[in-house]
């Protein structure tokens, strides 16, 4: 059981709730019964994109049967907050554990994901005892109600020290910080800036590879085998990355105007990206996909949630290159494409001291593998609170 996130007496932070218009929701059913669909080649599957059998089946679902009250006030159960950091809006779910003596954690999204990747493992991770965690899950800024985001520079180094001003805020002198895909990132930022701070690094996606004097014949099958996947990865699934780094608002305004596309662009990475062996529903239900779908539509993010690719290649962090001396956690998850190191290679670049393989799940852990990860994330911490 959680308790309700206290008010914190730093009148800045104010208790949020999440309360979609009808005329958003009205509008959203609208446009998906307008939707003009593309007249693929006939056989074309998931191989050159989302498939649009699926698609038109998935947005019919959408405009006739999801219910975002539902799962709007699934949010909701949480605590939800705003207050304002380095002139930004920051809204964050606040979950404190009955035990006094529970860790603060910090667990921080990616793209495509949102907070509400986390409704699985918040409620886990507060119950009281040993291994009990004060939970904070933080939109980043230009994502969800974070946004918009009101000048450029907010590279994950940036986003990492409003994170450390949030936790600040809150009380929380000392804390751990975890996170997957560009969640991976800005904690990963986080324990390099504020290492007196950061009890622990708790990550399930590291992006590490062979230095430039490596002598590839020294190189383990695995580790060749982590190459060729990485080769495999830029020839056939880094088109998104490109656009987002390079012009992610050519791509926005479209993904702004049309639920459709937006759910195209994003319900591919969750089948690509997932261990579902093909079939994204194996993994995740119409609902959950949806309502993070919904939560990038409501607020009319998808252009500035993909901006943190294009400051992430135009405005380098400071400390790029900077080894981790936080004790680091790493959970790897098979089916994960982005990032598969080695150890060897992941130590020269974090201080690691946990590596656990998992036998199933891939990029989005937290709802994939919510009780494998809460296990992990508990084992990594558990020799790190008295400390």
């Amino acid at each position: 059981m959680t308790q309700p996130g206290a008010v914190p007496a730093d009148a800045t932070v104010r208790p949020f709730r999440i309360e979609v218009p009808d005329a958003v929701l009205d509008d959203l059913r609208d446009r998906l019964a307008r939707t003009r669909w593309p007249e693929p080649v006939p056989g074309t599957g998931w191989d050159a994109g989302t498939e649009t059998a699926y698609l038109r089946d998935l947005c019919a679902y959408w405009r006739d049967e999801y219910d975002w009250r539902r799962h709007e006030a699934e949010l909701n159960a949480h605590p939800n907050f705003v207050t304002e950091i380095d002139n930004q809006a920051l809204h964050f779910l606040h979950s404190r554990s009955a035990d006094p003596d529970a860790l603060p954690l910090v667990i921080s999204h990616g793209w495509p994901g949102s907070v509400a990747e986390f409704l699985k493992i918040v409620g886990p991770l507060t119950e009281p005892g040993p291994d009990a965690f004060h939970v904070v899950c933080p939109s980043l800024p230009g994502y969800g109600w974070s946004s918009p985001v009101r000048e450029p520079g907010w590279n994950p180094a940036r986003m990492a020290s409003a994170l450390a001003g949030l936790m600040d805020r809150l009380g929380y002198a000392r804390y751990g910080a975890q996170g997957g895909d560009w969640g991976s990132m800005v904690s990963t930022e986080l324990a390099r800036a504020y290492p007196s701070r950061v009890a622990g690094l708790h990550v399930n996606l590291i992006i590490a590879g062979p230095a430039p004097d490596d002598d590839p014949a020294d190189f383990t099958e695995a580790e060749r085998a982590s190459l060729a996947r990485m080769r495999e990865l830029g020839r056939t699934e880094a088109g998104y990355l490109r656009q987002q780094a390079t012009k992610p608002y050519t791509l926005g305004h479209g993904l702004v105007d049309s639920p459709a596309g937006l759910a195209s662009w994003i319900v591919e990475k969750f089948r690509g990206w997932s261990d579902c062996g093909g079939d994204v529903e194996s993994r995740f239900t119409r609902d959950e996909l949806l309502t993070n779908i919904t939560l990038y539509w409501v607020t009319a993010t998808a252009h500035s949630a993909a901006r943190i690719y294009y400051e992430n290649a135009n405005t380098p962090s400071p400390r790029a290159g900077q080894r981790v001396e936080v004790p680091t956690g790493y959970a790897y998850f098979p089916a994960e494409k982005i990032g598969t190191p080695s150890r060897r290679w992941a130590e020269r670049q974090y201080n690691v001291t946990h590596w656990t393989d998992m036998p199933a799940g891939g990029h989005f852990a937290a709802m994939e593998e919510p009780g494998a990860l809460v296990e992990d994330v508990r084992a990594f911490f558990r020799p790190l609170r008295g400390k």
